[in-house]
Order: C-alpha cells, then sequence, then structure tokens
C-alpha cells in the first residue's frame, strides 16, 4: 500500500525512502563554483509603493551567477519563507539530470526552513540564460536573477572582450503582492493589465549603466516578466545581437529588439555619441495601451542629463517583429561549447520521425478560468512525475493522458505527459488560433526554430522552413492566428517540462511534460536520483516498514 504527501505535508516533512543513496559523477577537472543562498521576504518599492518581494541574499532581483562551459554549480537554497520554494534555471539544460530542474513535476520543493543544494554542470553550453521561482506565484515578487555561461578560453568567440557585461531584467509589474495575484487566479478571474515596467527590479530612470565613450558593451536582455512581449532600444544607439539563449547568431543590427516573455539576448552596444546620457527604453508590445520605462546610458564623461522624449518604438506590429524573427540566424562560421558546434551532421539533413501539433485554447472549468494544450489543463499530482517514474510508483500519470493532435473539444483537468523517445529527432508545431501572441519554453533542450507565419500549419509549410542556419534556442514565441515550427533532437532522457511562459495561463494549466524515456539504467544517458535529493513520497518496503 503506498500513501502520498500534499505539498503542505511537504513543507513540514521529508518522507523516507528505502533505496540506496546515489551520487552524481562529475568530471573532476572541471571547476566547480559555490552559493550559499537564503530566500526570504522583504520590503521593495519598485513602483513607489511599498510590496512583499522575495529577496534573494537580500537583494532583488537576486545576484547574478558567472560561470564558463562545463562548470560545476553548487547552489545551497536555504528557504527562509513560511511557503514551499522551488527555483527553476530558464535555458541550462541539466545534462542527463532532470532531477534538479526546479519545477514541480521533476523536484520536490524546498519546505520552510529547509534547504536544498542543487547540483547543476553547464555541460556544453554558453550564453545567456536566468533563474526564477517556479512553484506557486513567487515569479510575482521576484527571486529571479541572471546567469551567464561564458566560452572556455581556448575556444574562440565573434568578437572581441568588451569592455563590460551588462545583466538587463526587463519585465512587467504589478502593484498587488503576489499572493492577491493568486487568489484571483484561484477565484476563477484573470489577472488585471501590469501596472508597469521593471529594468533590473526599478521603475523608471531608477536603472543606470555606465560606458566609456567609444568602448563597446554587452548586454544580456532577459524577459522574466509574466505575459507581454517588450521592445528595447537605446537613444541614438544601435543594437548588435551576438548571442541568443547559447547560440552565436549572424551579428545583425537593429534599432530597437522585441524581447518575448522568457527569452534571452546578448547584443553589443558601442558608445559612440556625443557624451551625454541617453534613455534606454522598455516597452510593451500588442498592447492597446502602451506601458513604458526608461533607464539611462550614463558616459563617463556625460555633459548633461538625458534630454528630449524617449524614443518611440514599435506597439502592435505584427509583421515588423515576424520579419525581424525571421532575420534572427546562427553565426555558421562560429565555434559553440565545442570548437566544432555543427557537429558531424546537420539538422537539416535528418529526417523526423514525429511530428507533434500543440495548441493552446482557455475555458471554463468547474466555474474557473483554466487554459489547455490539445484540450488538456494540466494538474499536479502530490509526487513529482520524475520521482512517479524514477521509482515506478503507479497511478501518478498515465503515459498516454496526452495527445499529439489538438483534439478539438472541450478543455478537461488531466496530469499531461506526453510519452516520446530517446534519441529520436521530432518535429513540434505550435498553433496559435487565438488572438494574443503567445510564448513556450522547453525546460531540458534547446530547439531549431525552423518556421513561423500567419495562417494555419500544413504538411505543405515545409517548403518554407529554414533548414540551413535556423537559430537554436530554448524559448520561442508564436504570433496570433500564427504558427511556429521546431525541430528537436530528443538526446535528454527525463521528464521535462513545456510550458507557456505567460505565467497566469501556465498556473492554471498550459503546460505538460515530456518523458523522454529509455530502457537503459546507464548513467551514460540518465544520472540516478541525487543523494541530497527531497523525497516528497511515502513507499512501503519490501519489509513492511516505510
Amino acid at each position: 500500500m503506498r500513501a502520498k504527501m500534499t505539498l503542505k505535508t511537504a513543507a513540514v516533512a521529508v518522507a523516507i525512502v528505502c533505496i540506496s543513496a546515489f551520487s552524481i559523477t562529475v568530471v573532476a577537472e572541471d571547476p566547480y563554483r559555490f552559493f550559499n543562498w537564503n530566500v526570504t521576504y522583504g520590503d521593495i518599492y519598485p513602483l513607489g509603493v511599498r510590496q512583499q518581494g522575495i529577496l534573494i541574499n537580500g537583494q532583488f532581483p537576486g545576484p547574478d551567477i558567472h560561470s564558463v562551459t562545463n562548470d560545476n554549480l553548487i547552489i545551497n537554497v536555504f528557504n527562509s519563507l513560511d511557503q514551499p520554494f522551488l527555483l527553476s534555471w530558464n535555458g541550462v539544460q541539466q545534462r542527463r539530470n532532470s532531477f534538479e530542474d526546479g519545477v514541480l513535476g521533476t523536484t520536490c520543493p524546498i519546505p520552510p526552513g529547509g534547504n536544498f543544494t542543487y547540483i547543476l554542470q553547464v555541460k556544453d553550453q554558453i550564453g545567456s540564460f536566468y533563474y526564477f521561482p517556479s512553484l506557486a506565484f513567487h515569479k510575482a515578487a521576484g527571486g529571479f536573477g541572471g546567469i551567464r555561461i561564458l566560452s572556455r578560453p581556448r575556444i574562440p568567440v565573434p568578437f572581441d572582450d568588451p569592455a563590460g557585461d551588462y545583466t538587463v531584467l526587463i519585465g512587467d509589474w504589478y502593484k498587488l503582492n503576489h499572493t492577491d495575484l493568486m487568489s484571483l487566479l484561484d477565484s476563477g478571474r484573470k489577472l488585471p493589465f501590469p501596472n508597469g515596467i521593471l529594468i533590473n527590479g526599478r521603475g523608471s530612470n531608477g536603472a543606470y549603466f555606465n560606458v566609456e565613450q567609444g568602448k563597446t558593451y554587452r548586454l544580456r536582455i532577459s524577459n522574466v516578466g509574466l505575459e507581454n512581449s517588450l521592445n528595447f532600444r537605446i537613444q541614438n544607439h544601435k543594437l548588435k545581437l551576438v548571442e541568443v539563449e547559447g547560440t552565436h547568431t549572424l551579428q545583425t543590427t537593429y534599432s530597437s529588439l522585441d524581447v518575448h516573455v522568457g527569452q534571452s539576448y546578448s547584443v553589443l552596444v558601442t558608445a559612440d555619441q556625443p557624451a551625454q546620457d541617453y534613455y534606454i527604453v522598455v516597452s510593451t508590445r500588442f498592447t492597446s495601451t502602451v506601458l513604458t520605462s526608461t533607464g539611462v546610458l550614463r558616459y563617463s564623461n556625460s555633459a548633461g542629463p538625458v534630454s528630449g522624449p524617449p524614443p518611440g518604438g514599435p506597439t502592435i506590429q505584427i509583421d515588423w517583429s515576424l520579419n525581424q524573427a525571421r532575420s534572427i540566424r546562427t553565426n555558421l562560421t562560429a565555434s559553440g561549447p565545442r570548437p566544432n558546434p555543427q557537429g558531424s551532421y546537420h539538422y537539416g539533413l535528418i529526417n523526423t520521425t514525429r511530428t507533434i501539433i500543440l495548441s493552446s485554447s482557455p475555458g471554463i472549468v468547474n466555474g474557473k478560468q483554466r487554459y489547455a494544450i490539445n484540450s488538456v489543463s494540466y494538474v499536479a499530482p502530490d509526487t513529482p512525475l520524475k520521482l512517479a517514474d524514477y521509482f515506478k510508483i503507479p497511478g501518478v500519470f498515465r503515459v498516454g493522458s496526452f495527445s499529439d493532435r489538438p483534439t478539438g473539444g472541450g478543455i478537461y483537468l488531466d496530469t499531461s505527459v506526453l510519452q516520446t523517445d530517446y534519441r529520436t529527432f521530432v518535429e513540434f508545431v505550435f498553433q496559435n488560433d487565438e488572438d494574443i501572441i503567445q510564448s513556450y519554453h522547453l525546460d531540458g533542450y534547446s530547439f531549431f526554430v525552423v518556421g513561423m507565419d500567419g495562417g494555419q500549419w500544413t504538411p505543405a509549410s515545409r517548403n518554407t522552413y529554414n533548414l540551413r542556419d535556423a537559430v537554436s534556442r530554448c524559448t520561442t514565441q508564436v504570433y496570433p492566428k500564427s504558427w511556429t515550427a521546431i525541430y528537436i533532437a530528443l538526446d535528454n532522457v527525463g521528464m521535462w517540462n513545456l510550458r507557456s511562459e505567460f505565467w497566469a495561463r501556465q498556473y492554471l494549466g498550459q503546460q505538460f511534460y515530456m518523458r523522454v524515456y529509455t530502457t537503459s539504467t546507464s548513467i551514460r544517458d540518465e544520472y540516478p536520483v541525487p543523494k541530497n535529493a527531497l523525497l516528497c513520497v511515502i513507499m512501503l518496503c519490501s519489509d513492511g516498514h516505510v
């Protein structure tokens, strides 16, 4: 007989499981970086009113993680909140190790007063990413910060070292505390329109970036907000795109850049204007009411403060954004984490073995607002899916609970898990029949964004795919009444979350888990459960003891 613990129970107890303890084997010669973080509540004033924010070591936003390809990151997180807590790593792939993913389907929450040490290796990765709290609606209170993974010294980078390297976290924000926002969703209502836009946790004119005339700087821009695509621009300066979520890109220059929810970009900015202060502007896209926030690019020998109105940007132009998205391509002459990022094959020469079409839909279930993918609105079980899968606990999820085509029927509640096979090459099509832009993220993977266009996807749409230099990333947008197609090499065993980056939609069911399965039990394919894993499930041993 088996009993399961609720999240509330998990907050005060860690269950005992009768298994041998295993530890993750890491390559000894790769460096270790250690972090000790204390997560607390604290007063913050990002929009001029006092709010309860989530701080890490007293900071809002949290501290950056600086690392180099293949580093081992040992992040000890103390939960000083009065609720269970989890951190997830947006874009850090956790090769063979979905136990460390930090989402509720794979990792038990850290109970109040407890701690958990994440053991991550940024294996074969470079680039710009971020972390955030994934549980409940904590993301609306802070707890996020930047992650940068630099190339190893012997691997060439396709641009000169910048004079400075800045993390720029942008996102929409509410004056209501996250608990009030969560209560709105729990009561069956939708979120109101946000109150403002933050740049590194500050409202207008609160964020400053210092530069010296004639020098070039790298800005790592991440949209850590809840639901709005944002446009980023700097008065009188150009943005040279060089990297997107771990991929060096063709170095295209833009006057402004759309950054959709959950996405990260690196741009180079040269301080080549007369020495003074210049506006940094972030504004909402595709909204009838445009929210705008400003920061300041400050020259060290500035002759004066910002002047004139902040430069305007695009607002509702879908075609402008779509054309920009299509122009973002991989730099095929650049090295990645390894000298030859293309390897011995190219994605455009591989035949896909399966096509999975995903379509979102809103609906009312039991009198409350819900959201679904392929008609299934995700409900989290008491036991994390990955633990249930690893320990072969029945009844937690069904392998056939999720269709790989839209059903066309009304939405319903279920624990949706998509079954896929290890070492297959698959095509995903996100079909957006709604009037809003959407954004999707897949944990554990980068994928090739091979195509996007308006209307309905058909097999003939493949004739428009970019099979040469499509960008590889982990988060993609889908425009209103449009589709986006991606190719994925399923080379990372585990249970991986695919979700809407619109956090209210994710909270209300627009997500599922992809089970990348193999019968192999070799640690070459997947690590065993970490020795320090929190286990929010009770199992009965063969001798009858817990």
